[in-house]
């Protein structure tokens, strides 16, 4: 669904109710943007962590030594700590 929105002289922006209500918006929120090559991304802070993770998957797949523990064990024996 495309929705134009207006953009007041002071940068505000108002996102029409009924996205806020399927957003989960309702009483006010957050919403993180995302500027890409093919313009803005706004995504609530659980589409962002749900986006994360599915990008990590791809890259890592079910590889339990591509874990942030793993990496910083692998460095810390490295290192001698």
């Amino acid at each position: 669904m495309t929705v134009q929105v207006k953009i007041t002289p002071n940068g505000r922006m108002s996102l029409p109710a009924d996205i806020r209500r399927r957003l989960g918006l309702t009483r006010g929120g957050a919403l993180l943007v995302e500027e890409t090559e093919d313009g803005v991304v706004l995504r609530t802070v659980t589409q962002s962590i749900t986006h994360a993770q599915t990008l990590a998957k791809q890259y890592t797949g079910d590889n339990p030594e591509a874990s942030v523990d793993a990496f910083l064990s692998r460095r810390r024996e490295e290192s001698g700590e």
